[in-house]
């Protein structure tokens, strides 16, 4: 009796260090992603790449680093040329600046929406500048991540249907050249404050106005001290799930379609989040008593795309802002 408990209990230990080998020899089959993001893991986004890391698990062992505490904002890209990083929410802007043609996927008014956006980067021309990414930077990118659409809020109450409303207008737009010619992009006359400072530059009246994400604006409380927010939506804000080449052509075809089907779930999830928000926060600032409407959308969109074809045109592919206004 004690040799047969003895032998179960050999036999038992045995068969736990079996199953002990067997997730350790998994795990070390998974591909590690090292994941960097600028945002928060309370913001959304970290929700949906939550979700993505949840549907792949089986495959890659994902190791996120929320608010760029293994790299700084706008180096990811370079990280992950050198292999520092592997999967990163990357900001298209930092594309551009390797690759001037880029310059168009950041311009005002050139998205007329979330689905757009969407759209735009499922198209042949979408393909064309994600060709460009992966050819000349090492990167393949997987989807647009979706984080809002910017509207231009006032003080003053003087009706905006067209830019030419807003000539004359002191818009605070953030520090830098490519802020600052947004702001003249809207017909506006751009002036550079510090975020921290927006709050007493509106309620002493240095400034007009301002421009930020609706939920921004609110958690901000710039309504507080504005009487209105003109629903412009100039820009569709958004950043782009990038991978490392090498890493993505590792996979079978099985695992790219998993990844791929994984990310365009959790950004659809993540894009009707965002959208009920700003859907909450609209409802509320009327609430409030501000003023809320739209303006002439299509004057601002040609205001904006002769300006920007203007000065950044010639480094845009021939044809390409015609072909992504034609997407419906």
């Amino acid at each position: 009796m004690m040799d047969l408990s003895r032998r179960s209990l050999m036999a038992g230990v045995a068969s736990g260090v079996a199953v002990l080998a067997l997730d350790r020899a998994l795990a070390q089959s998974k591909t590690k992603l090292r994941f960097s993001c600028a945002f928060t893991e309370s913001d959304l986004r970290s929700e949906a790449y939550k979700a993505f890391a949840n549907a792949i698990k089986d495959d890659f062992d994902f190791e996120p680093y929320w608010g760029n505490t293994l790299f700084k904002q706008g180096t990811e890209l370079i990280a992950l040329q050198r292999g520092n990083l592997d999967l990163c929410n990357l900001a298209p802007a930092d594309i551009s600046k390797q690759i001037p043609a880029w310059s168009l996927l950041t311009s005002a008014y050139l998205f007329r929406d979330a689905d757009h956006l969407k759209k735009t980067f499922k198209s042949d021309v979408g393909q064309e500048f994600m060709k460009m990414a992966r050819d000349q930077l090492g990167i393949q990118i997987i989807t647009p991540v979706y984080f809002g659409s910017r509207n231009v809020n006032l003080r003053p109450d003087k009706p905006i249907k067209t830019p030419a409303d807003l000539q004359g207008v002191k818009l605070r737009m953030p520090p830098g050249e490519f802020w600052q010619f947004l702001g003249e992009s809207l017909g506006a006359n751009p002036t550079p404050i510090a975020y921290a400072e927006l709050y007493t530059a509106l309620q002493t009246g240095t400034v007009d106005g301002q421009d930020n994400p609706l939920v921004s604006s609110k958690l901000m409380k710039f309504d507080e001290v504005t009487s209105q927010f003109v629903l412009t939506r100039h820009v569709i804000g958004y950043d782009v799930m990038a991978i490392r080449s090498k890493i993505w052509d590792a996979m079978s075809a099985a695992q790219q379609a998993k990844c791929q089907g994984a990310a365009d779930k959790a950004m659809d999830d993540n894009t009707a989040k965002f959208t009920a928000q700003e859907a909450e926060v609209i409802e509320y600032f009327k609430k409030e008593g501000k003023k809320v409407y739209e303006p002439d959308q299509a004057a601002f969109r040609v205001f904006a795309q002769k300006r920007y074809l203007d000065q950044y045109g010639k480094d845009w592919p021939k044809g390409a802002l015609e072909r992504i206004n034609a997407i419906q």
